[in-house]
């Protein structure tokens, strides 16, 4: 269970967020602007200066109270940008293996092997290919299986489907449903679009200038 209540200051205007997430799809929706984005770099640990607490099953990941601040390398938490941000000088493979310690998962408590990653997402033939030669489908897909390479506990999505055409981003859609099943992990995702929130959405959460309305 992920539990958050925190406020952050921004220049605009100030972001209350306060939720508690279980096994589910979690959308944000809103104007642009409207702090989306922010709420899930708070969760990642890539933004500071805020006040209150942000827990993840056992662990607290941020008090401000109790000045616990857990680095965001250290949080397990998944985050699939809106870009993707895959490296392009490096394959599919050394993509979704970019944070495995020696590249492998050959060792440890791992659920599931390299192999296994890649046949879930249907990738396997584009191993050892480029970002820049993928479509927009394989480079989502090949985003959320880094993401989920490291085994988190939380994963993040920022308008992932944003730049794909309707058929493929409708395809994905229903990929993105089966593979939170699947994987039983809080999936928050941010959205622009409201029937792509009430497609994915178990729960929707709709923010205005940092006003969280439920």
């Amino acid at each position: 269970m992920l539990q958050v209540n925190f406020l952050k200051k921004l220049p605009a205007f100030e972001l209350f967020v306060d939720f508690e997430v279980n096994n589910e799809i979690v959308v944000l929706c809103g104007p642009s602007g409207a702090g989306k984005t922010t709420v899930l770099q708070c969760l990642a640990g890539l933004k500071d200066d805020i006040e209150g607490f942000i827990h993840l099953n056992s662990r607290m990941l941020f008090s401000s109270e109790q000045g616990i601040n857990v680095p965001a390398r250290q949080r397990q938490v998944g985050y699939v940008f809106q870009d993707y941000a895959l490296f392009p000088h490096m394959s599919v493979k050394k993509n979704i293996t970019y944070g495995i310690p020696g590249g492998c998962k050959c060792r440890g408590n791992y659920r599931m092997s390299v192999l296994e990653v890649l046949e879930m997402f249907h990738i396997t033939h584009l191993q050892d290919r480029l970002p820049a030669q993928l479509s927009g489908g394989e480079k989502q897909r090949v985003a959320l299986a880094r993401a989920l390479m490291t085994e988190p506990e939380l994963l993040l999505l920022d308008e992932p489907l944003s730049a794909l055409d309707p058929a493929i981003r409708f395809e994905l859609q229903k990929e993105l449903k089966e593979l939170q099943r699947h994987w039983g992990i809080p999936f928050i995702l941010v959205t622009h679009d409201i029937q792509e929130a009430q497609f994915l959405g178990d729960t929707i959460i709709r923010f205005d200038k940092g006003k969280q309305i439920n």
